[in-house]
């Protein structure tokens, strides 16, 4: 190929250029008092707005500035000119234009910016999952150096769908303490008649090579999952869950998370939520009225509620810290979890396996949070982005035309009752729903791991509650080692699976959902159960547990397994309390006791092979050093700058 090859010569159109142009008709709306006082950058800002094509005369209003994790170019007709990485940003532009509209309706004047995101769905087993978690605290960061290049910007709306720009994008709201915030859900996908769900679709090559599905039927559903162009997968996962927690902090509108993408409401709820930004601005309530310890603890409820993704251990203490709250602690999560029943029956839980976007129609956060006003459990005296309190909120949803409304649409149109996906504490209990997560310890994991109890699936518990599995460990360094041996039949019922070096220092903490997955839709996969450093998509479910403390890189017990160690694993699914254990090597003359076992692990040496993924990027191998030395995993894997300030300056001093 020459140079030639790449011009398009017989194009003369591109003769036809313009070196100089007419300016916009029309004055800025200038006064001498604005001319003498206000920065250069106000004026400018002006100018440049004009020339973008904006009516001169209206440049003087309030600034509201739309903050988007927009993804790939949709046509008039809406199919892609550019692919999106997934749905859950694709569709964002028509909430984002229902939102400026009214904004401009309102006579202030809307502004937008784009920090896009990655998908879990797309990077797993891949080394794009090295990225996923210190994208968040990225992409944060470039969203609040964005807020503050528009300096006069009276509030700021967030419109996010997904695992990690969501969080991202709460975190930047919940930075900014003195202006008016609001966050927009990006809703959900729709679910496809006679297709899988995402999470499910996610396993066809598990199920291939074992053979439990066929070629034909692999090519299919991987075909017709979605059914939607837009919007977060239809299970419980990290965007659903994250959805449903800004709802519980107040920072999104009452009935907004999980609203089906694309369709007259989930605009409705953009043109909803740019108002509420405006009356923010108008009673002068901003970011720190509404996110406070209460509004904290109310989310936390909120996600016990629904049996949310265990990932949220890491990403609402996240926004706790950039809302200058108390950051959860596990003693918080325990206490919680403890009180709150989970309430909602939806992938990937169960029992019955809804679409979330049947939460939304059985009335959604607000329909939970009145089951748990009900128990008492929540602060219902903290403002919302609504400019009214959460009693008030709930007190109008209680009786409104829109919560009849949409459970009668669910019960005509699915032929489910409301009931059946959001239950009273006391059909929960009936149905045999468990609390939600148990944080279990013991000498492979003396600094705690966690485990969403509640997905276990309920055949491997007994009467009391409790699962336990004793079995022969088989260690693997890697995600990809594991699954390998599980699509090559190397994996049996009563296995116990350890993948370490898979923390923050190894891989960016990835996620290992290739692994949960397939147990969850193998046959024989309930009988096995996973321990590893690394983390879970908020889609896994089964006996798996992850965040082990410390990371195997870290010197952590969890480093000095091997394959035909003794594991002893004990999780009480209804107190909440777990164990997990080396007992010893199966080839002792007789068996240990549990502190016999933990000396011999504890003057082991780390496994000679355990290392860093050697493709790990630098940018995450600074990310890990960073949220080490600001606290870890068990802080949400923040960036404390007075921690590393200080961790800087004693290795000044040192040195």
């Amino acid at each position: 190929m020459s140079v030639r090859d790449i011009f398009d010569d017989d194009n003369r159109d591109i003769y036809r250029v313009r070196t100089h142009a007419a300016g916009p008709d029309g004055e800025l709306p200038l006064t001498a008092e604005m001319l003498i006082n206000r920065p250069s950058g106000d004026i400018f800002g002006m100018t440049m707005n004009a020339g973008m094509g904006w009516q001169p005369d209206e440049l003087d209003r309030d600034s509201i500035l739309l903050l988007s994790t927009l993804g790939g170019l949709r046509g008039e007709d809406g199919k892609p000119v550019a692919l999106a990485l997934h749905q859950g940003h694709y569709e964002l532009d028509i909430q984002m234009k229902a939102a400026a509209e009214t904004i401009k309706a309102s006579k202030a004047l809307p502004y937008a910016v784009y920090v896009s995101d990655p998908c879990d769905g797309r990077t797993q087993g891949t080394n794009g999952m090295f990225d996923s978690l210190p994208y968040r605290n990225d992409a944060s960061m470039v969203m609040r150096r964005l807020i503050r290049s528009l300096p006069d910007a009276r509030a700021v709306i967030g419109v996010a769908t997904c695992d990690k720009g969501l969080p991202a994008t709460m975190m930047a709201l919940a930075s900014q303490h003195d202006k008016a915030t609001v966050l927009i859900p990006g809703g959900a996908t729709l679910p496809a008649r006679h297709g899988e769900d995402n999470g499910k679709v996610q396993t066809i090559g598990a199920r291939f090579a074992n053979g439990e599905l066929s070629l034909r039927d692999a090519r299919r559903a991987g075909c017709q999952a979605c059914a939607s162009s837009g919007g977060g997968c239809q299970f419980l996962g990290t965007a659903g869950t994250s959805q449903v927690v800004a709802e519980g902090l107040g920072l999104a509108i009452p009935h907004s998370a999980l609203a089906p993408s694309g369709e007259p409401v989930w605009q409705e709820i953009a043109r909803a939520s740019a108002r509420a930004a405006l009356q923010l601005v108008k009673k002068g309530i901003t970011t720190k009225d509404i996110l406070t310890d209460k509004a904290i603890e109310n989310a936390m409820m909120v996600h016990a509620a629904f049996g949310g993704s265990t990932n949220l251990l890491l990403h609402i203490p996240a926004i706790a810290h950039q809302a200058g709250c108390h950051l959860p602690t596990v003693e918080d999560w325990i206490r919680i979890n403890k009180q709150v029943p989970r309430l909602v029956s939806v992938l990937p839980n169960g029992p019955v396996y809804h679409p979330t976007v049947n939460a939304f129609m059985a009335g959604g956060v607000p329909e939970v949070m009145l089951h748990l006003r009900d128990l008492g459990l929540l602060h219902e005296d903290v403002m919302t982005v609504t400019g009214n309190t959460l009693k008030e909120n709930l007190d109008w949803w209680q009786h409104s035309e829109r919560r009849q409304i949409f459970k009668d649409l669910l019960r005509q149109q699915e032929q489910v009752e409301p009931d059946d996906v959001i239950m009273s504490p006391q059909q929960a209990a009936a149905r045999g729903l468990t609390s939600t997560i148990t944080f279990p310890v013991g000498n492979i994991a003396p600094e705690g791991s966690v485990i969403k109890s509640t997905a276990i699936d309920a055949s491997v518990i007994n009467e009391a509650g409790i699962y336990y599995h004793k079995g022969a460990a088989k260690v693997y360094l890697s995600e990809k080692a594991a699954i390998y041996d599980i699509k090559h039949e190397k994996i049996n019922a009563g296995d116990i699976l350890v993948i370490i070096g898979a923390g923050p220092s190894g891989t960016g903490m990835e996620e290992t959902y290739q692994v949960t997955s397939a147990l969850k839709h193998l046959s024989y996969g309930k009988h096995v159960s996973l321990i590893t450093d690394a983390r879970f998509s908020g889609v896994s479910t089964g006996a798996c547990i992850g965040h082990v403390g410390p990371e195997a890189l870290a010197g952590g017990a969890i480093g000095k397994l091997r394959t035909g160690d003794i594991i002893e694993i004990r999780i009480d699914c209804k107190q909440l309390q777990g164990e997990v254990n080396f007992l010893g090597t199966g080839l002792d003359e007789k068996p240990l006791s549990r502190e016999e076992a933990t000396v011999v692990l504890n003057t082991r040496d780390i496994h000679p092979d355990l290392m860093p993924d050697p493709d790990l990027p630098d940018d995450t191998r600074l990310w890990a050093m960073l949220q080490a030395v600001s606290g870890g995993t068990w802080t949400g894997c923040i960036y404390d700058v007075n921690k590393i300030n200080q961790a800087l300056q004693q290795c000044i001093k040192k040195s």
